[in-house]
């Protein structure tokens, strides 16, 4: 699938990606290549994504918004 993460200021990541893990105002919860369509409010906390060739990206967030729909996830934080 491919993710975006933005900042206000500056692209965080654009690629692909085998998972990403959030945190969701209401726990944390993972996106997998075909999930269903899905809009969600994110909390601080860390992002963690798993790009296709295997390798892991961490990233440290103040909150945000993510959107997923037909393997495009983009994903908005402070």
């Amino acid at each position: 699938m491919n993710v975006t993460i933005t900042k206000p200021d500056a692209t965080l990541y654009n690629g692909g990606a085998k998972l990403v893990q959030l945190p969701g105002t209401g726990g944390k919860f993972e996106i997998l290549e075909n999930h269903a369509p899905i809009i969600s409010s994110l909390t601080k906390g860390t992002l963690r994504l798993v790009d296709t060739d295997g390798a892991e990206q961490v990233f440290d967030i103040r909150g945000g918004v993510v959107k997923s729909q037909n393997n495009d996830l983009i994903i908005l934080v402070q």
